[in-house]
């Protein structure tokens, strides 16, 4: 005989209603066996009020639905643009819930450091869901690396087509995304693989590329060194996501991953480990600092030297 599960979901409200929101996070929060999704909050009442619809939940609105939804909640998951995204977060922090965020945490190094002592200080659990490392196939490859010594080089190159002509994504609307380019929307998703293999940052170089286009140069504590190019403007046909080892033992390169709700899911599994353990995350709100002071880092060289 086997004895039930008496644990209670973990009561989960979400911040935002935008494509990402509808896309992905509500529906996986929605089907998550561990998870009640207990309220959608958005700015325009009307998109809070379709999305809860849809998923069989309350919706909230204004400064007055945000505490409300605290209040309902054990942690709050955010899809809203990041300088937004912070302020709310060290109120969530503030009033007990646990967070996951989305990358980047922020876009100043102020308004992340701000998150990680507010979770640290309410001893509350953070992820910050960078899709490589809860992506089934990716995250098991990053880990099978990491365990590896003998790294030599690394390149990495994520190029979205999101503002080539032509292009239809509604997440081209997005005007944080706009005005940050590939560095701040996808730079995170490239670093949260290369540090974990590599070892930590310890020099960067950084240099613009056409349109938004980004290039690094890493040196990492492990001695290896490796390059990252990261654009949304690239034309269709030379899009793409390529992540290469090489070392010791050869060359590698990261596998393809099934899609974003199944990367989140596996985002909330671990954001429910932390609350569950209180053992932090690696991808928690401090490695979301000091991602965000990597890329502050890089935009700056790269708007000096260009």
């Amino acid at each position: 005989m086997t004895t039930a599960d008496t644990t209670p979901p973990l009561r989960i409200g979400l911040l935002g209603t935008g494509p990402w929101a509808r896309n992905t996070q509500a529906p996986a929060l929605a089907a998550h066996p561990g998870v009640e999704l207990s309220g959608v909050w958005g700015r325009r009442a009307e998109a809070a009020d379709a999305l809860a619809a849809a998923h069989g939940t309350r919706a909230y609105t204004g400064e007055e639905g945000i505490d409300a939804l605290l209040e309902a909640s054990d942690a709050v998951a955010f899809a809203l643009p990041p300088d937004v995204q912070a302020p709310l977060a060290v109120r969530a922090a503030e009033a007990g819930c646990h967070l996951l965020m989305d990358k980047p945490v922020a876009t100043t190094v102020a308004g992340a450091r701000a998150v990680a002592e507010a979770a640290e200080k309410a001893s509350v659990a953070s992820v910050v869901f960078c899709t490589l490392r809860f992506a089934p196939e990716t995250s098991a490859w990053i880990a099978e690396q990491a365990a590896v010594d003998g790294w030599f080089t690394a390149r990495a190159q994520w190029l979205g087509s999101l503002y080539a002509a032509g292009s239809s994504s509604e997440y081209a609307d997005s005007p944080w995304r706009r005005a940050k380019g590939g560095l701040w929307d996808v730079g995170p998703h490239a670093l949260s693989v290369l540090i974990p293999v590599l070892g930590d940052v310890e020099h960067l170089t950084a240099a613009a590329g056409p349109a938004d286009t980004t290039h690094l140069i890493l040196r990492h504590t492990s001695g290896a060194s490796s390059t990252v190019t990261l654009g949304l403007s690239a034309p269709p046909g030379a899009a793409g996501v390529e992540i290469e080892l090489r070392g010791e033992r050869g060359t590698t390169s990261i596998p393809g991953w099934a899609g974003a709700e199944t990367a989140f899911r596996g985002a909330v599994d671990a954001l429910a480990e932390a609350v569950r353990t209180g053992v932090p995350h690696p991808c928690d709100a401090r490695f979301g600092l000091h991602l965000t002071v990597l890329l502050a880092a890089a935009e700056e060289q790269a708007q000096a030297a260009g």
